[in-house]
C-alpha cells in the first residue's frame, strides 16, 4: 500500500524528474526539458494560471518596490506570452474587482499577436517605430505611471553580442519611457549581469530619483539576467 505523507518519519519530498535523450533530440533540448520539469516556478505558474514562470519575477520586484498599485496606468512592452500583463492587471485593479480601490489600466504591446488577457488592452506594434509614443499615449488617454519590459533579444550564442543586444533593447525601452511616463513614474526592464551599461545607467540616474539593479529570486541562478528598477521619474524637463 502507498505510504502516507510523513509515515517514514522524514516527510515527503519532491522527486527530481529525469529525462532521457530521445533519438533525434539534442542533448541541450533534453537538459532544457529536464530543467523545466523540475522548476518549482514552472509548476507554480501552471497551478496558479500564469502564462509562464516570468510572472514571479515581476511579482517579486513589485513586492519589493511597490509600483503596481491600484489605479496605476501600465505599459508592458514585449508582453508575450502575457505573464507580466496578468500580474499587472491584478495588482492595478484593471478589472475593477477590488471594492474601494481605484481602477487601473494595462496596455500591453508586442510585435506578434498575443492571446487576450482579461483586463488588459493588447496592441500589436513595434514600439521603436516613429510615432509609437504618441500612439501609446493616445491609447492610454494620457501618460503612464509604469513602463515595464521583460524583452530579450534572440540569443546568438555569443555572450558579448547578446549583452549588447539586450542593452540596446533596454535603451530603446527607456527612451520610450522618457516619452510616455508621468512625473514620478517607474521604469522596469531586463538587463544582463552587471546591470545596465554605464551610459544607460547614468542617463537613468539623471532622469529618475532612484535606480536599482536587482536579481529577483525567480530569476534562475545560472542566468546572467538582472532587472533595472528606476523610480521617481523627474519628467521631461530634466532631459
Amino acid at each position: 500500500m502507498p505510504k502516507k505523507a510523513g509515515s517514514s518519519g522524514r516527510g515527503q519530498r519532491d522527486l527530481k524528474v529525469k529525462v532521457r535523450t530521445a533519438r533525434g533530440r539534442k542533448a541541450s533540448s533534453t537538459r532544457w526539458l529536464q530543467r523545466q520539469l523540475n522548476d518549482p516556478y514552472v509548476r507554480r505558474a501552471k497551478a496558479e494560471g500564469y502564462r509562464g514562470r516570468a510572472a514571479y519575477k515581476i511579482l517579486e520586484l513589485d513586492d519589493k518596490y511597490r509600483f503596481l498599485v491600484p489605479g496605476a496606468r501600465v505599459v508592458d512592452l514585449g508582453c508575450a506570452p502575457g505573464g507580466w500583463t496578468q500580474v499587472a492587471v491584478a495588482r492595478v485593479n484593471a478589472l475593477g474587482e477590488r471594492a474601494g480601490k481605484p481602477q487601473g489600466r494595462v496596455l500591453a504591446i508586442d510585435l506578434q499577436p498575443v492571446d487576450p488577457v482579461p483586463g488588459a488592452e493588447i496592441h500589436q506594434l513595434d514600439f521603436m517605430e516613429e510615432g509609437a509614443d504618441e500612439r501609446i499615449r493616445g491609447w492610454l488617454g494620457g501618460r503612464a505611471d509604469v513602463v515595464m519590459s521583460d524583452m530579450a533579444a534572440a540569443s546568438s550564442g555569443h555572450k558579448q553580442t547578446d549583452h549588447l543586444r539586450i542593452v540596446a533593447l533596454c535603451e530603446a525601452a527607456a527612451q520610450l519611457a522618457f516619452d510616455v511616463l508621468e512625473e514620478g513614474g517607474t521604469f522596469v526592464a531586463k538587463v544582463l549581469a552587471g546591470g545596465a551599461e554605464d551610459a544607460l545607467q547614468a542617463e537613468l540616474k539623471r532622469r529618475f530619483a532612484k535606480v536599482s539593479n536587482v536579481k529577483p529570486p525567480a530569476s534562475r541562478s545560472d542566468s546572467s539576467e538582472k532587472y533595472v528598477v528606476a523610480t521617481g521619474f523627474r519628467g521631461r524637463g530634466e532631459g
